[in-house]
């Protein structure tokens, strides 16, 4: 058995030029694993080229999926998509100018939700500083509570917010309701929304339609070949952030980089390719442990956020490409360094053994100078500590840990970090068969949902000034009695014309009009 030095020798994948390494190490696969898997490897290969060229990728939606085009046009497979491309960008750059130019906003509400705003979140999180040109503020969900938060922190400079909506149909109900509420605040505040709104959008969809009737201050395209988790470098993502201020060209040129990089066919050089194998390994392609990402940064923070979302919505799928019954996936979910040391890693070193780790390195601390905390120590110091300490406890306790190292937290690494797990993910579907582009479960929930509304529809309609208990409505309607009983409740907190007499058991709850 060889030492863990030799190993690391071995399974450390270094790019000098882009300062990134993965080390693969501490997966206890064996000599054999990797030489078994060659022949998927090739086969993913084979697929991600086509894929990039403009095969149909998406089968069960039939369309190309184009991410990687965005952070180089020249490979778009038509010259009118790279056109488009470019011309999209160019727009961009134009309309920002015009708006630092004009000197009216200080503020960008974005209103969006999934991937229009776990990307831009992530990133502008992590790229951002006090001195950004502007401030970004988020409506990422339907709660009420949280749309008010965000209002109030904006209700004195309502008239210096400029309002970024973002949705490729135009009819995703948070988002449309996010915007109606941005709306509503401007017209409280005797502000001209359109002339503060800007659109992100399908050409041609029901967004598209608003704003070009109501005469809003911009409209950027989203394309159908591009998903929603991986459009952050689209208008998506280049909207917001270039107006933030942050320098969305080198995050092009860092996943550029990456992709060029990972389009390699040898798999020990291709990081992707070693990512997607390491996740079949711990799971056995099937999933079997879920993914915990810690990065030791605060700035990466909401990476494993990200994350979530791009590998659990693009390999959580119940049927694989021949049509049989796999129920595939992985789940994640992370925590910073060395915050985890005080949440979760008691579990991961003592509970189940249910997961791998993968550490993210930030290898650079800070700009300046560090004082010592302790004799001959920095707070720096104390954090690689940690970082290596986990590993290693990790490793003792029979747990399998990835370690991705980059120097520093720029745009242009942060690209790099995005195009990485993009590739890995398309790898991995290919590697267990299954379309990594298509979202047919979310699909179902918003019918699901839908269903709920028509029910609270018919409820609210039902009540009068006599008590009636669920059971009775929904008898009444042809409803569950539980939904029903759900939607009451929901009216009686929310609508002060409606009232609730609690009896001794559930069923004998009332409900009525005051």
């Amino acid at each position: 058995m060889s030492s863990l030095w030799d190993r690391y020798q071995k399974y450390l994948l270094r790019n000098d030029t882009l300062g990134f390494s993965l080390d693969i190490s501490r997966m206890r696969f064996g000599d054999d694993f990797l030489a078994r898997m060659e022949p998927l490897a090739q086969k993913a290969f084979v697929s991600m080229k086509a894929l990039e060229a403009g095969a149909i990728a998406n089968p069960d939606e039939n369309r190309m999926v184009g991410h990687y085009w965005l952070r180089a046009p020249q490979l778009a497979p038509t010259a009118e998509l790279k056109a488009e491309i470019e011309n999209c960008n160019s727009s961009i750059r134009d309309f920002v100018a015009k708006v630092y130019a004009s000197g009216r906003f200080t503020d960008v509400l974005v209103v969006g939700i999934g991937g229009s705003a776990l990307g831009p979140q992530f990133v502008s999180d992590a790229l951002g500083t006090d001195d950004d040109r502007l401030r970004l503020h988020f409506f990422d969900n339907t709660d009420p509570n949280g749309i008010d938060r965000t209002l109030t922190s904006l209700q004195h400079r309502i008239e210096h917010t400029l309002v970024v909506v973002i949705s490729k149909s135009g009819g995703t109900p948070e988002t449309r309701n996010g915007m109606l509420e941005a709306e509503a605040a401007f017209a409280k505040a005797g502000v001209n929304f359109a002339r503060n709104a800007v659109a992100v959008t399908g050409v041609g969809s029901a967004l598209d339609k608003i704003a070009e009737k109501a005469g809003w201050l911009a409209r950027f395209p989203m394309w159908d070949w591009v998903g929603g988790r991986t459009s952050i470098m689209s208008a998506v993502g280049l909207v917001p952030l270039w107006l933030q201020g942050l320098d969305m060209q080198s995050l092009l040129d860092g996943a550029g980089a990456m992709d060029a990089w990972t389009r390699g066919t040898e798999t020990l050089k291709n990081p992707a390719m070693l990512l997607a194998l390491m996740w079949h390994f711990a799971g056995n392609g099937r999933g079997e442990k879920d993914m915990v990402v810690l990065p030791y940064k605060d700035r990466l923070a909401l990476y494993s956020k990200y994350l979530q979302q791009l590998v659990m919505e693009s390999l959580g799928k119940a049927h694989d490409l021949d049509g049989k019954e796999v129920h595939q996936g992985i789940a994640v979910y992370g925590n910073k360094g060395s915050t985890d040391q005080h949440a979760y890693v008691q579990q991961l070193r003592d509970g189940v053994a249910n997961f791998f780790a993968t550490f993210i390195e930030v290898r650079k601390d800070r700009a300046g100078e560090s004082i010592e905390v302790e004799p001959g120590f920095n707070s720096g110091d104390f954090l690689q500590g940690f970082l290596r300490g986990t590993r290693a406890a990790l490793y003792e306790g029979g747990r399998d840990s990835l370690t991705i190292s980059i120097p520093e937290v720029t745009p242009f690494q942060v690209g790099a970090l995005i195009a990485l797990y993009d590739r890995a993910v398309g790898f991995y579907a290919s590697l267990v068969n299954i379309n990594a582009y298509h979202q047919p479960g979310v699909e179902a929930g918003k019918k699901a949902a839908a269903g709920v509304l028509k029910t609270l529809a018919g409820v609210r309609g039902s009540l009068s000034a006599t008590p009636q208990s669920a059971s009775q409505i929904a008898t009444a309607l042809g409803e569950d009695a539980e939904a029903v009983f759900h939607a009451l409740n929901h009216l009686a907190a929310n609508d002060s014309r409606v009232r609730k007499q609690t009896g001794e058991a559930i069923g004998a709850d009332t409900f009525q009009l005051a």
